[in-house]
């Protein structure tokens, strides 16, 4: 499959491309963007694995599925582009990192920032059709997903993996926890977070002194 994805990811999970699954994906996912609307757009499809190379990933954070609102999506989990009202999770996030580092909430919910430091915003599932959450799961991108999460924990070390709410903690089974820090805590969405759980959990404090213990530069959140 002819898949435009940076040449570092192509070398350790370039075989998926060539599996059944991801030819009916492929397939699925044409189908879908030609007859209505989908998100991200095409070109922001694998923009994770884009702007941040294999050998440079150090901090996994796994959503579940795109934003599926008209200007929201742009391929990195929780993230939205310059001048869109920040969704209640991103909220949510920026107030943990505020209490937790000190870092003030920024203006702009583009997460690029971090993405090109070494944080794979990676979504479980890399499409969704326009107003409908969770439409496109279960077509085969979750396999593609895993695949890469699999990967990463084999063939890399000293990575932090941040696992919030159920599904992504699901993705626990695919981490050695021998040589990775897995960093567990419910979704940081309104509707879980204000149960507990989330504030308070210096996530992002106890990711950067893993990193720092382990040789690596910090993230700047």
């Amino acid at each position: 499959m002819n898949v435009k994805i940076e040449e570092s990811w192509r070398k350790h999970i370039g075989e998926e491309f060539d599996k059944q699954y991801f030819v009916d994906l492929t397939d699925f996912v044409k189908t879908e963007y030609l007859n209505t609307t989908c998100y991200p757009p095409g070109r922001l499809i694998f923009n994770a694995f884009n702007l941040c190379p294999f050998d440079s990933v150090k901090v996994v954070i796994i959503g579940q599925d795109p934003y599926h609102e008209q200007g929201q999506a742009q391929g990195l989990s929780f993230s939205v582009p310059d001048g869109i009202p920040f969704p209640p999770s991103l909220v949510n996030i920026f107030k943990e990192i505020e209490m937790d580092i000190g870092t003030p909430i920024p203006r702009s919910g583009d997460l690029t920032r971090w993405a090109r430091q070494g944080v794979l915003l990676l979504n479980a599932t890399l499409t969704v059709r326009a107003h409908q959450a969770a439409s496109h799961q279960r077509h085969g991108w979750e396999e593609f997903t895993d695949a890469a999460i699999k990967a990463l924990s084999h063939d890399r070390d000293h990575l932090v993996f941040m696992l919030w709410g159920s599904y992504a903690r699901s993705k626990k089974s695919f981490i050695d926890t021998s040589k990775h820090l897995i960093l567990e805590s419910v979704h940081p969405s309104p509707l879980s977070a204000n149960r507990g759980g989330w504030f308070g959990n210096h996530q992002f404090s106890r990711c950067n002194a893993y990193l720092r213990q382990n040789g690596i530069a910090p993230i700047k959140w």
